[in-house]
């Protein structure tokens, strides 16, 4: 193995391994270090995402969605099914196998671009030196003229829910599950709460989420955020806002979680809680002493809007540094920095990063909210489209939430989309595109989309911005 490399990249998920790939695609000398370790010990490259996050949460969301509708959907249809039965341990088998192909498919597109694929810890010294550590615990110092750090982030543990496994678990363990809890208590109303509670309601759990804001989904627009609300209410999910967790303890083979809210103190007893309350960044024996490289007051590694830190040749990226804690997000801030590098062209548009939760209904938007427009003190419109008015929605037994777009009244530029309903985190690639292009609504009423199409409640809602829709009453 080479000492000296152009690139060395400290982390192998969705912002560590695109940027190792990359780099090599831009014909120079990369090393990507990765320490990811699965429960069995063995090594994975991907990250949480790919190994306990992203990917096996989406397909456990498939899996439970399709019982979900055997059960609750398919007589509409005329397809009449008895006897219908769920297999968790063929679930979660299906499940690893799709993990196991995406990890080991990194392995093969490292080959393919020429990078060193490097299982154990990476430690970055002074001096752009690495010094890693192999699984048998040999040591190796390696000299890079760049080194990108991508060590992501961990599940935020609680104080008063500390995890103590199998009865109080963080995400991982959510979805590791070998059985259906009858009483399944989450803590965070947020992505991960609202998927991992939906992935085990669907299945038979009575679960509670236990939020300790007063406003659901309060980072997102509050029309879109209540439509949901009132649709994960009628699936069954008991969300209680203002409700802070003060206390759990195991007691026999059931949790007693202590909380409060505007009415007083109250207890819930559960059979599994998940501790889904946000993640914070991972940084762990990554920087020795004297690196020069500084974090803030959250733990996050600091850089420039170029992903660079304050030592030369030093970058950070992904989930370690400022800005939502999306995979995409980080790929890019990998991608794009992989490219500086190189001397080519790099940025990331953070006005235009897409969050989408996989619930059903889906629920996914870009930009800002009507809200924060509204507190700029810019004019403005909205337009919004029910997916009640849409033939391929209703065709699909999907007519739930709507499609709304925020502009500005002075130019028309397109400010924020907001999706609530079947396949939004779909849809919402061509709002993001046509931000990224600062269009207009007139641009997307002038687009024509495929009839019948999903996507064209966008196309309706831009038309609702000048109350011109076609296809829906203009209110």
């Amino acid at each position: 193995m080479a000492d000296f490399f152009d690139v060395i990249v400290i982390g192998g998920g969705p912002a560590g391994y695109p940027a190792a790939i990359r780099a090599g695609q831009n014909r120079l000398t990369v090393a990507c270090i990765d320490e990811w370790r699965n429960r069995d010990g063995s090594y994975a490259f991907g990250g949480t995402c790919l190994n306990a996050g992203c990917i096996p949460s989406k397909a456990l969301l498939e899996s439970t969605e399709l019982y979900h509708r055997a059960r609750e959907e398919f007589a509409v249809h005329g397809i009449k099914m008895e006897g219908v039965s769920v297999d968790v341990a063929q679930m979660q088998k299906r499940k690893a196998g799709i993990v196991k192909a995406s990890t080991q498919g990194i392995l093969a597109l490292f080959k393919g671009a020429g990078v060193t694929a490097l299982q154990g810890h990476g430690k970055l010294l002074s001096g752009r030196r690495v010094e890693f550590t192999a699984a048998d615990g040999a040591k190796r110092e390696l000299t890079a003229k760049h080194v990108i750090l991508a060590s992501g982030s961990v599940p935020v543990e609680l104080k008063c829910a500390p995890f103590k496994a199998p009865h109080i678990i963080d995400s991982q363990g959510a979805l590791e599950l070998d059985s259906v809890p009858k009483r399944l208590g989450v803590i965070g109303a947020g992505v991960i709460g609202l998927e991992l509670g939906s992935v085990w309601r669907r299945l038979g759990s009575e679960v509670t989420v236990l939020e300790a804001l007063p406003e659901f989904l309060a980072i997102a627009d509050q029309q879109l955020a209540k439509e949901a609300a009132r649709h994960f209410k009628k699936q069954g999910l008991d969300i209680r806002l203002g409700a802070k967790v003060t206390g759990a303890r195991v007691a026999g083979d059931a949790v007693e979680v202590a909380y409060e809210d505007a009415k007083g103190a109250h207890s819930l007893s559960v059979d599994r809680l998940i501790v889904a309350a946000g993640r914070r960044p991972y940084s762990a024996d990554l920087l020795a002493d004297g690196t020069g490289v500084e974090l803030d007051e959250h733990g996050f590694i600091k850089v420039d809007q170029h992903c660079r830190t304050a030592v030369e040749g030093v970058w950070a990226v992904g989930d370690c540094v400022r800005g939502p804690m999306l995979a995409h997000k980080g790929k890019e801030e990998g991608v794009m920095t992989a490219d500086l590098i190189a001397g080519r062209f790099g940025e990331v548009n953070y006005k235009t990063v897409p969050s989408v939760i996989y619930t059903a209904p889906e629920i996914a938007w870009v930009g800002q909210t009507e809200e924060q427009v509204k507190s700029s003190g810019r004019p403005y419109k909205v337009g919004v489209f029910p997916f009640l008015a849409s033939g391929r929605a209703r065709a699909m037994e999907q007519a739930q939430g709507f499609a709304k777009i925020v502009a500005a009244r002075d130019d028309d530029e397109i400010l924020g989309v907001h999706i609530v309903g079947p396949m939004a985190g779909e849809l919402i690639a061509e709002a993001v595109l046509a931000m990224e292009y600062s269009a207009s609504t007139e641009d997307l009423q002038r687009t024509i989309h495929a009839h019948p199409t999903l996507s064209e409640a966008v196309h309706e809602a831009a038309l609702a911005a000048d109350k011109r829709a076609i296809d829906s009453l203009n209110r």
